[in-house]
């Protein structure tokens, strides 16, 4: 029987450098980290483009609601020599932009009260409690989603006309909340549905009938989702245009969108392109304050499904 010895090493001679074996260089690692911070600076440098497309056409805007018609077409992209402040006070009293202010206010105060409470009624049902016919009526509110309004724009002057609201404040809110409901109750079915169900169940342990567990322990924990959409249908309310035009014809009634139509092709302001842009940045301003005041709350509720 052989045995295999194991050779001894062979000392090495001397003056003789010993190689000692070293850990493989972190290339991969930093391989990895140059090609994140290239993804960063490119990601950064299409979010600048961005925010400059986007952020140029509004300070253009309020600065030249504050120049004259002159300057506007000589030097359109100067700043102005002086703050012409009676360009806004001449759109918002001699052009009526106080009243479309106004109406704008009720209207869409109105529907958004209505839209968020009536959304969010629907939705907590929608995603709590299942009963017959429940993921009908969920895929009815989304059906409606896809359904163009362009479509419904002769039946519906037809129904609010029959109703005898045609031309009214109450009929145009009406019209807004059924408009909205949809997008609503889908965004608010899914953000319920992320809610924990022990506070509810704790609430009915206590006494706490179905109103009032929803009113006072789900509906203040459903505060991002409710701000998220709520700004998404002021937005959209807001902006509105071909409702109003349609179902709003009496020139005392008349919303933001339609007054600032007026006020481009009327003959007093045929040519007065400084009370234009006025009123244009007084269409935009409250706009912008909502989504600058609210911004962490969007973000907060378009988030709070994925982080729970």
């Amino acid at each position: 029987m052989k045995t295999t010895e194991t050779p001894a090493p062979v000392p090495a001679e001397p003056g003789t450098p010993v190689i000692k074996a070293q850990a493989a260089p972190g290339g991969l690692k930093e391989g990895k980290k140059k090609e994140g911070t290239t993804l960063n600076v490119f990601s950064h440098g299409v979010l600048v483009i961005w925010a400059i497309m986007v952020g140029m056409p509004l300070v253009w805007a309020v600065m030249t609601s504050f120049k004259d018609d002159a300057s506007i077409f000589g030097s359109p992209w100067s700043l102005p020599d002086k703050l012409n402040f009676d360009n806004w006070s001449r759109a918002w009293s001699q052009a009526h932009m106080s009243d479309y202010f106004l109406n704008t206010v009720l209207v869409v105060g109105g529907s958004l009260i209505g839209t968020l409470v009536l959304g969010s009624m629907a939705a907590y049902v929608l995603a709590r409690f299942d009963f017959p016919g429940n993921r009908f009526i969920y895929y009815l509110f989304i059906a409606g989603m896809s359904f163009p309004i362009m479509l419904a724009l002769v039946p519906l002057f037809y129904v609010v006309d029959n109703m005898g609201m045609l031309n009214t404040i109450h009929g145009l809110i009406l019209v807004y909340i059924a408009y909205s409901l949809p997008f609503t109750v889908f965004f608010l079915t899914g953000f319920f549905r992320t809610l924990p169900t022990s506070v509810a169940e704790a609430a009915f342990v206590d006494g706490a009938s179905h109103s009032r567990t929803f009113f006072q322990v789900m509906l203040p924990m459903a505060k991002p989702g409710l701000i998220s959409v709520g700004i998404f249908n002021f937005l959209g309310q807001w902006n509105q245009y071909m409702l109003p035009t349609v179902l709003n014809t009496d020139p005392d009634k008349h919303v933001l969108t339609q007054g600032l139509v007026q006020l481009a092709v009327s003959q007093g302001y045929k040519g007065d392109w400084s009370g234009l842009f006025a009123g244009l940045v007084m269409a935009m301003l409250p706009v912008l304050a909502a989504y600058i005041i609210f911004q962490r709350q969007v973000v907060q509720g378009l988030t709070a499904g994925a982080l729970k």
